[in-house]
């Protein structure tokens, strides 16, 4: 610009353009980044999703000692200690009935599998 020359209005119109569009430039940037961030997060928590295991439908319950069991639990049941291994259904039947195993007073398992009504 000729610096001898004061600025018109359609100089500073013209300017005014220019910065508005370098700062919607760098939003959409901005935007384009949170969105692609995102999209990662959003394919991790589905990775973990897929790769976790599913949890046992019955769970038995070990005593200190390790050998006796203590309760019979839901697969889901949340007062299943750190000591409790995943059963299929049959198993979990047998250590009610034959072994004498109790049912978890807060997820009756016995209920669930169907021995009481």
């Amino acid at each position: 610009m000729n610096e001898d020359r004061p600025l018109t209005r359609l100089d500073m119109l013209r300017f005014a353009r220019r910065v508005v569009e370098h700062q919607a430039a760098r939003q959409l940037a901005l935007m384009d980044r949170w969105i692609a961030d995102e999209e990662r997060r959003e394919a991790e928590r589905r990775r973990r999703l897929a790769s976790r295991q599913a949890a046992p439908e019955w769970l038995i319950e070990r005593g200190l000692n390790g050998s006796s069991a203590v309760y019979v639990h839901l697969g889901g049941c949340t007062s299943a200690g750190g000591r409790s291994k995943g059963v299929g259904r049959d198993q979990a039947v047998r250590a009610l009935t034959e072994g004498g195993v109790p049912a978890c007073p807060l997820c009756r398992p016995d209920t669930a599998l169907g021995l009481l009504e």
